[in-house]
Parts: C-alpha cells; structure tokens; sequence
C-alpha cells in the first residue's frame, strides 16, 4: 500500500530529526493528566502514528479517486447540500477515525495532539485531493478555533492544580464536531466588500432583551453548509479613523438547528452553490441572514483583530495545503519524464527539463522548511500566550521571561505568517504549471490529471487574504520596524556585510549576502519615502522634519513601497527560506546540498527584484499622482 508519509523523505527528516518535539510536548501536555504521556518520546511515537495513518488514507482512500471527486458535482437540494457518495464516504472515514479531535484537547474529548500535526496532515491529505483538506480544515479547525475564542474572551475554565479545562463556552459544540455531526466556517466576503471590509454591510443588532440579531448575505463560504459560522459583520454607526474596522463585530451563528423529527429547522438560507475552476470537492456557497439569531463573540467593535486571530493560523495551513499540490505536482512530473522518450532518452535526461524538475523539487522543499518554521513559531507563541494568561503569576521571574519570550514568538510569526501564505500559493500555481508544460500536450488533457492541479491550485493565492493583501502586510510590517528601531535596521545592514565578507563558510557568507540585498532593498525604499515625506512636510506651515518624522501612514507614506510590494515580498520570503535552510546545514551537514541549490535560484532572483525596486516605478507614481491631483467628474 502507498503511503504519502512514508514515501516523503525530506518530511520525514522534520517529523524524525528537526523539530523539537520536546518543546511542544511541553506545551501541549500542560496538566497531570492520568490519559497523557509519560515522555516525550512516547508522545513523539503517538503522533507519528497518527500521520502515518493519515498518509496511508490519504494514498489509498482520496488519491485514486481524485479524477472521480473532481469530476462528481455537489448539489445544493431542496435548500441543502448534498455531497457524491464517493465524497461523503471519505468524510464518513474520517470522522470514524477520530481526525477531527487531532489537536483538540482531551479534556474535551480529543487526542490532544500539537497544532503541527494537524498542518502536516494538511500537505498528506492536499496532496491526494486539496479540496478534500479544505473542507476536513472546517472540522477540527473551527473547534481549535472556538475553543481559542473562549480563552481570549475568559469564558474558558481551568482547575489550576491539575492544570485541566474544566469548562468551556463552546463545548457542546465541539463536541458536536468531534463527533462528525457538524462542522463550522467562517463568514467574511460580501458581494461589494472583499478585501476593503470596512465596506461590510452585513449588520447585527440587539432586541430589548439583548439577543443579537444577524441581517446580511455572505458569499464565497466554503463549507458553508456547515452548522456554525463565525461572521464578521458591522454592529456600530460611529464614524472611526481605521477604515471603518472598528465598526466591526464577531459573532457565532447557529444556521440550523434540528426539528426533532430528522430534518432541520433553517434559521439561514443556503441561496447557492458556486460553479468553481477546481475545489470541486469543496462546497462554497452564497449564505442569507434573516434576522438570524447569533452569539457575539468577545467584545463589540473587536471583530477585525479577532479575525486575524482565526485567519493567521488559516493562512499557515495554506502554506501546508500549497506544499501538498507542490509535492504532487512534481512527483506527477518527475514521474511522467522518466519514461517519457525523446530523442533517445527519456526527457528527464535533457538539460532543459531536468532543470525544470530540480527546480520543482528545490522549491517545494524550500516551501516546507519555511511553512515548518512558521508553524512551530506560531505554535510555541500561541500556546504560551494562553500560559502567560492563565497559568502564570503575574509579578514573577517565570512570568517575566515568559513574557519576554511571548513578544519575541510574536513578533517572528507575524513576519513569517505572510510570507508563507504568498509564497506558497504562487509556488503551487507555478508548479502546478510546470507539471503541465513537462507533460507537454497531455497535460492540457486531463488523462494524467496535471491541469487539474492548476485549476486547484489557482484559487490559493486568493482566498484566506490574496496575494497582494500578504506582500502589503509584510512590506508595510518590514517597513514600520525601521522607522522604529533605525538604528538598530543600520546594525542589521552593517552585520550582513560583514558576515557576507569574512564569515568562515562560504554558505554562511552566501546567505548573508541575500540578506544584504534585501536590506539595502528596504533601505533604498526608506529612503524614497523620506524624500516624498519630507517634500510634503515642507509645503505646510512651520513643518519640520522632525515634525514629519513623527507620525507615519503607511497608507499616505508608503507609496513606493506598496507598488513594490510584492518584489520585497519576495526578498524577504527568500531570505527567511535561506536563513531556516542554513540552520538547518550547521546541524545537519546533509542539507547543505539543498541550501546550495535553494541559494542558485534565489540569489538571481533576489538580483531581479532587487533591480526593479531601485529603478522601477517612478513612471506609474508620477501617473498616480496626477490622477489624485485632477478634480474627479461629480457622478450624475
């Protein structure tokens, strides 16, 4: 039987060797529980048990019918959505199997696994079929999710002797989950409100006795036919100076409930079902809210922060859902080259593809180093921010370094988080497109299945925050730190020149250098924004530059930086890649063949973008600008 753990060495070198199984041990078996491990090597053994198993089903139950899942249409009857046979049937599996409890304590009845293992189980199952992990991602994701909300909100209970939850808002719920009976989603798109959501429309409102009521459409959810949906909407009319952000609520909503005699009472309508490119095995509905009961979750006016919680750990599991198309991509390529004849020799043997295929395999192995980073950091971070909350005194040693520690997890997973979601999404359309051209005109077919990854492929670097949305987080972060630590930013330049010059390892000197770039990249933006602000500043009265220095509007003041987002994006996914590879290399001498063939592609790169930072762009801004400046036609 094929498994896709098994037959993964460079994922089993992470899951065996790197990660520090004995951090998050720690942090996942926090109380003296009688069902928890004695070691951590027992705990260790226990979860990769559990992959495996999920390696074996996603070979053997979703891989061969992947063809058969694409091909067979949801249905939305009678107001309800009904999934094919074949699909229903896997999701049947996976609830007997017990995967949507993976990470969720057992206190609460699941195996209390750490979050890692349920993102690599997301590269396993989005390798065989990667609507099948979006929609699974609704299961133990929204319970991990509800339960994360209860313990930012205080609504979760703890016995502090046995260090156990003891109570929690929304257990019935997970329970609910665990057992396979529901699952949830979360709401954001609207028709006219993507990615501006202080344009919301959808609105929620209290009767006299305080019971929230939800009005609005939601569109593009998937799974949206799940039973609970966390919703963002607006709930206040004041005006705010953040785009309308903080105008904005979360909220839980029950869309049905049962009627008592096997069927359901709707309390929200299920208007359609998108006809989709790919994720065919993934419902995406249009959802109507009428005067729909809901539960606000946390505080009013908090709905945006509390959805970047759900969605920065949404967004690493896209990275994990990337790697599992990069992966398959390039072993359907691989295989199809090496028995694939031209001209003598298999194709695989010509200069041309074989590159090709070195390139898929170094950038899907570059992918998981950085998605693994992320996914440890966030969650160390996670777990000790609920520790410091809960389980530490404050005014100690312990809670002082925790703290400590808490800021500096935070802030690394805050720069990482965007970068692994933009650069795993475009190397999975990337691949995906590779994997067709080696295909040749087969691949434009679907006999082997390559153009369906595309099709799958292509909707990851849209959904969960686009592209675009990540590089303007990560460029406008990048950029914010060095107006507030510049000298600690020019420390940074002088460190990597110097290691770039006289480190004793030439990878070591080669990695400096890449960081180099990047930061001589940042450096030559701050330095055109300086210029801008500075020419503004001068036109007001008694303006200095100190004045001007004061206050920063990354969205007033950054305009060199946001057209070239998307190129410091690249920069700094590159140098995060090669800096997590060159830990890596000093532990392990073995992975110095995969720096060296990561540095190749990327130092070139880097050069490129590099290049069109410092000497692209003028043109399009001086255009922009005029247009700003030109009085706008008073619409009739």
């Amino acid at each position: 039987m094929s498994n896709f753990l098994d037959d993964n060495e460079d994922l089993k070198f992470y899951l065996h060797r790197y990660v520090d199984w004995g951090a998050l041990f720690a942090e996942t078996e926090v109380g003296k529980d009688p069902e928890g491990f004695e070691s951590v090597e027992e705990a260790k053994e226990f979860y990769l048990d559990c992959l495996d198993l999920i390696g074996s089903f996603a070979a053997n139950e979703i891989a061969p019918y992947a063809e058969e899942l694409d091909r067979e249409k949801i249905k939305l009857q009678d107001g309800e959505v009904i999934f094919p046979e074949r699909l229903q049937g896997i999701f049947d599996q996976i609830a007997e199997m017990g995967l949507h409890g993976l990470c969720v304590p057992r206190d609460l009845g699941g195996m209390n696994c750490p979050m890692l293992t349920y993102l690599v189980q997301g590269e396993l199952i989005s390798r065989a079929d990667v609507s099948v992990m979006a929609h699974h991602s609704f299961h133990g994701g929204i319970a991990m999710a509800m339960l994360m909300y209860s313990a930012e909100e205080g609504t979760t209970s703890f016995d502090p002797e046995a260090l156990r939850i003891t109570e929690t808002r929304f257990q019935r719920q997970i329970s609910e989950i665990l057992n396979g009976e529901a699952w949830g989603c979360m709401d954001i798109t609207e028709p006219d409100a993507g990615s501006d959501m202080g344009a919301l429309r959808t609105r929620a409102e209290q009767d006299d006795s305080g019971q929230w009521f939800l009005t609005g459409q939601k569109i593009f959810v998937t799974s949206g036919h799940g039973r609970y949906h966390f919703v963002i909407c607006k709930t206040e009319d004041a005006e705010s100076d953040d785009g309308g952000l903080g105008n904005l609520s979360l909220f839980l909503v029950e869309t049905f409930r049962p009627d008592g005699q096997g069927g359901r009472e709707r309390l929200a309508t299920l208007e359609r079902i998108e006809e989709k490119m790919g994720h065919h095995a993934s419902a995406t509905v249009t959802v109507q809210f009428d005067r729909t009961p809901a539960e606000l979750v946390g505080e009013r006016g908090q709905g945006f922060k509390q959805m970047l919680l759900l969605m920065n750990n949404a967004r690493i599991a896209v990275g994990f859902e990337s790697l599992g198309i990069c992966e398959a991509a390039w072993r359907m390529a691989k295989e199809y080259a090496s028995v694939r004849q031209s001209m003598g020799k298999t194709i695989d043997q010509h200069e041309l593809i074989a590159d090709m295929l070195d390139d898929m395999e170094v950038s899907t192995r570059a992918l998981r180093a950085l998605s693994m980073r992320a996914a440890v950091l966030n969650e160390l971070y996670s777990r000790r921010r609920l520790r410091l909350r809960y389980l530490t005194q404050p005014d100690t040693e312990e809670y002082a370094r925790l703290e400590s520690d808490v800021k500096w997890l935070q802030h690394q997973t805050r720069m990482v988080t965007p970068l692994v979601k933009y650069v795993g999404s475009e190397t999975a359309v990337r691949l995906s497109r590779m994997a067709i051209q080696i295909h040749g005109g087969y691949g434009y077919t679907q006999e082997y299945g390559a153009e369906k990854l595309l099709r799958d492929a292509l909707v990851l670097p849209i959904y969960e925050g686009t592209s675009q949305i990540q590089s303007l987080m990560a460029t406008k972060d990048a950029l914010l730190a060095i107006t507030r630590e510049p000298a600690r930013f020019f420390r940074r330049i002088a460190n990597t020149w110097r290691r770039s010059s006289f480190a004793s390892d030439v990878l070591e000197r080669r990695v400096a250098r890449l960081e180099h770039t990047a930061l001589a990249a940042q450096r030559g933006l701050m330095t055109r924004i300086l210029k801008g602000k500075w020419a503004t500043a001068r036109t007001e009265v008694d303006a200095s530059l100190l004045a001007a220095m004061k206050n920063w509007d990354p969205k007033r003041d950054f305009g060199p930086a946001l057209l070239h987002a998307e190129n410091l994006a690249v920069l700094l996914a590159d140098v995060a890649t090669a800096k997590e590879l060159w830990r890596q290399a000093k532990a392990y001498p073995e992975r110095r063949e995969l720096l060296e063939g990561f540095l190749e592609r990327a130092e070139p790169r880097c050069a490129d973008r590099s290049y069109r930072i410092s000497s692209t762009g003028d043109r399009l801004l001086a255009k922009l600008q005029a247009n700003e400046e030109q009085p706008q036609e008073r619409s009739a």
